[in-house]
């Protein structure tokens, strides 16, 4: 992500809750700040309904940070 960053062009991870931790102390070793959105844990026994569900109940939040300046 910071290297797309870097480079201009806009980033924004998305996770699950069970990642927030890791995903603070990834970011601080790195000594950068990324946009991340986090998402109710866990996906992988979701339908493709329940994912495109999600996709649609977070899309404002990750698009706001896509335009963040």
């Amino acid at each position: 992500m910071a290297d797309l960053e870097a480079r201009g062009i806009p980033t924004v991870g998305v996770a699950t809750t069970e990642f927030i931790e890791g995903a603070a102390a990834g970011a601080k070793s790195l000594g950068i700040d990324p946009a991340l959105v986090f998402v109710r844990h866990p996906i992988q026994d979701r339908t493709d309904d329940e994912l495109k569900q999600l996709a649609d109940d977070h899309f404002e939040a990750i698009l706001a940070l896509m335009v963040q300046e």
